[in-house]
């Protein structure tokens, strides 16, 4: 049998590395101003064209590199970072991998142009996928710029996988944000397709948190600080009132990484147990300080994920932290942490080690104390869902087969026009239909009974009324008394204003006021009355968590959206008429088995299904 086994040519092992690395103009950004932090550079520009698909270009005033070091620096594993095994756990600098710059050359059409301090001439490389096109002597300002163009133009596959330049430069700006939020002693700014997106000067990090997310955070954030001899924990973290349906502004640092927790991440929004409203998210922007010896950041190439040796005292400090900043500006109550006695150890920096007496009580204490914050809550659910458990389980065995087809299929096991018919008749005989637990329509027709959940039948009425307003050009909308301004963070600011024509066409009369804000003069009528922040944050959460496999056309996607916002909630009760109404809507559509998204509306039981539940 041939030899089968062979080396990749170097170019081929070079763009699978950079798949790991370079995902999206976004992760380009991060590796590029991340280069420039570690030189030492006090300004930082970054500059993208088409959400950084044609350009991204980061221009700093670090140290600059000599001629050889900007030569070497696109090699892989290439680093000035670290020279040993057991400098990987003792890292200061952000990177050290020495991945990013090969994985770029590797990718696109890369220009450096880069010179040290003090010396009078500069060098310029030009690189493309790999291939080192000139080196030359040039005059450059100190420090360095990079200039990446055409990025994946050599890999048609993975440039096709980017999504619109809304998204991508929502993403690049999401990117900045996080770096330039943990540095901000660094000035940074931004520039898209010719517009200053951001300009911030060096401040303190509240000045910086304002200039990025608007000056309206003044006065909605409140200051952590805690330090033990294990870990110092700083930041600010929204007030729970001003708690927002999005998780928008919610960032997590270790040792000015940026990072993903999950665990952490409950920590926090642990310490606002009972304080936030069903289905709301605080802002956060908290910096964790610890020994990098007692954590390993090379877990993962992006470097987002953080492995800590004892993860849970971690999370204790972090959630105590948090709770005892709540608690200080008289959010939480005082008797709160009185019961916490493992807590106040770790707090007050006591000799606490994993494993000896002192953590064991600590654990026992938040264990016992987790049961009964828990339990309330659970007696409560319970008690809340056990009718509605009763009812499921009484019918779990009546087949809907038939029903869980796309939107876009035809035909169902249910006759609707039959139904509706029977239903007419029974109308006419004053028969009244029954709201169960405020949630199901229950109505007679004569060959026996349809349960309807009006929540999702309404998003369907909603939905049905929205989907032709994209092809009217009258549009029927509902004036406010008074113009309403609504704040957003920037990168959703990008994403509403490439929905601007769309909104516009379903009757909203919407305009951007400034960077992180837009007027609100005329809503959709059948959006109601809700409060518009409110609503308007709901838009864009939905929106961007919406499945793109269910529904791939963007406008789809906006009706499927609102008529999930603008439907009529379970938990309201009904009038007789409210609910024949939706009846008579719902039979009018010209899909009514399914809500937008996939589910049934209705299930229908036979006097025969019915005497089936009953026999032995």
């Amino acid at each position: 049998m041939p030899d089968i086994v062979h080396l990749l040519p170097e170019n081929i092992a070079n763009q699978i590395a950079a798949g790991e690395v370079i995902q999206r103009p976004a992760s380009l950004v991060k590796e590029l101003l991340e280069n420039s932090i570690d030189a030492g550079s006090t300004e930082i520009k970054l500059i993208a064209k088409e959400a950084g698909k044609k350009l991204l270009q980061v221009i700093d005033n670090g140290c600059g590199l000599s001629d050889t070091d900007a030569r070497m620096s696109f090699e892989r594993h290439a680093t000035s970072k670290i020279s040993t095994v057991e400098d990987i756990f003792k890292i200061h600098t952000l990177g050290f991998r020495g991945e990013a710059l090969a994985s770029v050359a590797a990718v696109a059409e890369v220009e450096m142009k880069t010179k040290l301090k003090g010396e009078e001439l500069g060098t310029a490389i030009r690189i493309s996928a790999t291939n080192i096109e000139s080196q030359e002597p040039c005059s450059c300002p100190d420090g360095t710029s990079i200039a990446v163009k055409n990025l994946f133009f050599n890999i048609p596959a993975r440039k096709n996988f980017l999504k619109s330049d809304p998204v991508e430069t929502r993403h690049l700006i999401i990117e900045f944000q996080r770096v330039a939020l943990a540095y901000p002693e660094i000035s940074f700014s931004m520039h898209h397709n010719g517009e200053e997106v951001y300009n911030l000067p060096a401040a303190k990090l509240k000045q910086r948190i304002i200039s990025l997310f608007g000056k309206h955070f003044n006065e909605k954030i409140i200051s952590v600080a805690e330090a033990t001899d294990i870990l110092k924990v700083t930041g600010f973290v929204g007030k729970p009132q001003n708690a927002k349906k999005t998780r928008g502004e919610q960032f997590l640092f270790v040792n000015k990484r940026f990072i993903r927790d999950p665990y952490l991440n409950h920590a926090i929004l642990n310490a606002y147990d009972e304080l936030l409203a069903p289905k709301t998210y605080p802002s956060y922007m908290i910096f964790l300080e610890i020994q990098p010896g007692m954590i390993d950041v090379n877990v993962h190439p992006s470097k987002q994920e953080i492995k800590f040796q004892d993860e849970r005292m971690v999370y204790a400090i972090v959630r105590a932290a948090v709770k005892k900043a709540l608690g200080q500006f008289n959010i939480t109550p005082s008797i709160d942490f009185e019961p916490e006695i493992g807590l106040e150890k770790i707090i007050s920096g006591s000799n606490f080690r994993p494993g000896t007496a002192d953590a064991r009580q600590g654990e026992k204490s938040q264990t016992i104390s987790s049961f009964f914050e828990t339990e309330g809550r659970r007696k409560d659910d319970l008690l809340q869902t056990s009718n509605k458990a009763n009812w499921e389980k009484l019918y779990e065995n009546v087949s809907i087969e038939g029903l869980k087809q796309t939107d876009t299929q035809q035909g169902s096991d249910i006759d609707v026009k039959q139904i509706e018919k029977e239903y007419q008749e029974l109308i006419q005989e004053e028969t009244v239909p029954y709201l169960i637990h405020q949630q199901f329509i229950l109505a007679h027709i004569k060959s026996g009974v349809i349960l309807i959940d009006f929540q999702l039948a309404h998003e369907r009425i909603v939905y049905e009324k929205f989907l032709p307003a994209f092809e009217s050009t009258e549009k029927i909308s509902q004036k406010k008394l008074f113009a309403q301004t609504v704040t957003c963070s920037t990168p959703d600011f990008e994403l509403v204003n490439s929905m601007l024509p769309d909104l516009k066409k379903l009757g909203f009369d919407i305009e951007s006021f400034d960077r992180n804000s837009f007027v609100i003069h005329a809503m959709p009528v059948d959006m109601g009355e809700g409060e518009v922040q409110g609503v308007f944050e709901n838009l864009i959460e939905q929106y961007k968590n919406y499945n793109p496999d269910l529904k791939p056309d963007k406008q789809q996607n906006l009706a499927m959206v609102l008529a999930k916002i603008s439907s009529t909630k379970r938990g309201r009760k009904l009038a007789p008429e409210e609910m024949n109404n939706i009846i008579d809507q719902l039979f009018a559509c010209s899909n009514p088995y399914l809500s937008p998204s996939g589910k049934p509306t209705l299930v229908t039981l036979s006097i025969e299904d019915l005497a089936k539940l009953f026999d032995n």
